[in-house]
């Protein structure tokens, strides 16, 4: 017997007042017995339900109790179905999830939550791109994440078995986040050759918080990336650009700005790497060093100068 529909069997009888098993078995798409061992399970927890034989009978909260379950708020239900309504239209199963809330909320909520449902549209696709599908691996990850089932891998043509902690979508790279025998790793999801998930059961620590996990993961890789920073200027009306084109890799140095110049940081594995972001900014920015930076600039200026003047020619 699944909790989630027994929590959601509940919220409809706060906001109906009294139900049939009939009722409930229509809404929660399950059969009048199991609608009826649920209202049982409910009265059995302790629950304050009760059932009322004869026309118009059903079952009801004694005394037309009202039992908070979430503790939601007018504007904190607006704010989570501003938040589901993006998934629903993509997500067929949030969809009817989202369908289902709706009518149990009580009946003051429902307009603003049906209106907050529909207010955002989420465009996953880059212009002149195509949507992107989800990867079937990441589903079949993702239900050995929620049922806590360890699951065999193939990475890197090495075969292991690991426990799923979480996903990541990250700008439409997906990242499992497992432990494994030798601590906690993580794996890109489009270098798995195979996966399977087993019965056995995978334990996630405690204190395990995905969130938090993957900033250290992202942090740990920045630093290796970042193995090379080079100092430039910038005129201060195009600093938004730079910084949008390195992120994280760009910081605007306290002192050292010339007029309107700043002065900024950049960040890379290699000097040709920033040398070959800088490269199309011509002389809109001005490398201080290193000299190394400067001189991977100069081959590319010279080798687009050969290419070029000879078609020229």
């Amino acid at each position: 017997m699944r909790a989630d529909r027994l929590v959601a069997v509940l919220l409809l009888m706060q906001a109906r007042g009294r139900v049939t098993a009939a009722d409930i078995a229509a809404e929660m798409e399950v059969s009048v017995a199991t609608a009826r061992r649920d209202l049982e399970a409910l009265s059995a927890a302790g629950i304050p339900v009760y059932p009322q034989a004869g026309r118009g009978g059903g079952w009801a909260l004694l005394g037309g109790a009202r039992t908070d379950l979430s503790g939601l708020k007018a504007s904190e239900a607006r704010a989570l179905f501003l938040l589901l309504g993006p998934a629903a239209a993509i997500a067929p199963e949030a969809k009817a999830a989202l369908r289902k809330l709706v009518r149990a909320l009580p009946s003051t909520f429902r307009q603003e939550a049906e209106a907050a449902a529909d207010a955002v549209v989420v465009d996953p696709a880059r212009w002149g791109e195509h949507r992107r599908t989800r990867p079937a691996l990441v589903n079949l990850l993702e239900d050995a994440v929620v049922r806590r089932r360890a699951v065999r891998l193939t990475y890197s043509g090495r075969e292991r078995v690991v426990a799923p902690y979480g996903l990541v979508d990250k700008d439409d790279t997906w990242y499992l986040i497992a432990g494994t025998p030798d601590g906690q790793r993580t794996f890109r999801v489009d270098r798995v050759t195979d996966a399977e998930v087993t019965e056995e059961p995978a334990d996630r620590p405690a204190n395990f918080d995905l969130a938090a996990a993957w900033d250290d993961v992202v942090t740990a890789m920045e630093a290796r990336r970042a193995t090379t920073t080079a100092t430039a200027t910038i005129e201060a009306r195009y600093l938004r650009v730079l910084r949008d084109r390195f992120g994280r890799h760009c910081e605007v140095l306290p002192t050292g700005g010339q007029g309107e110049r700043v002065r900024v940081a950049l960040t890379a594995p290699t000097a040709l790497d920033i040398a070959r972001q800088l490269a199309g900014w011509g002389d809109l920015v001005v490398v201080e060093g290193p000299q190394t930076v400067q001189d991977e600039l100069a081959k590319l200026a010279a080798q687009l100068t050969t290419l070029y003047a000879r078609q020229a020619r």
